[in-house]
């Protein structure tokens, strides 16, 4: 692991022993990287992801420039509040990974609301 990422790293398993995905109510995770976004509900009970989105699939790919703005995050938040409905999820919990909740992680979360899920 790089020296950069230990500290959030560290966020991220604080984190997550409270954020616990059910099957009433998933995790929403998010996983951001220099030039891509990415968003998954999963169930940890079962350990399945139920629905998975970000800036290298091809419906958002040949939408935009780049992976790694917030034009993008937006797409992604839409699209996984879309697969994640038609999977007959409605409320999750939020993973922000670690992450500082600004920039492209709040765009995929509010546009993630804005289109249907509730958290």
């Amino acid at each position: 692991m790089r020296k950069d990422q230990e500290p959030r790293q560290r966020r991220h398993i604080r984190v997550r022993k409270t954020v616990l995905g059910t099957p009433e109510r998933p995790r929403l995770n998010v996983f951001r990287s220099l030039n891509n976004i990415y968003a998954q509900v999963v169930d940890d009970s079962t350990r399945a992801t139920l629905a998975a989105a970000s800036t290298i699939d091809k419906e958002i790919k040949a939408e935009v420039k780049s992976g790694g703005n917030i034009q993008s995050a937006r797409l992604v938040g839409e699209l996984i509040a879309k697969r994640a409905q038609e999977k007959g999820v409605k409320k999750v919990v939020f993973d922000r990974g670690g992450y500082q909740y600004h920039g492209r992680v709040k765009t995929l979360a509010e546009a993630a609301r804005e289109a249907g899920l509730e958290f």
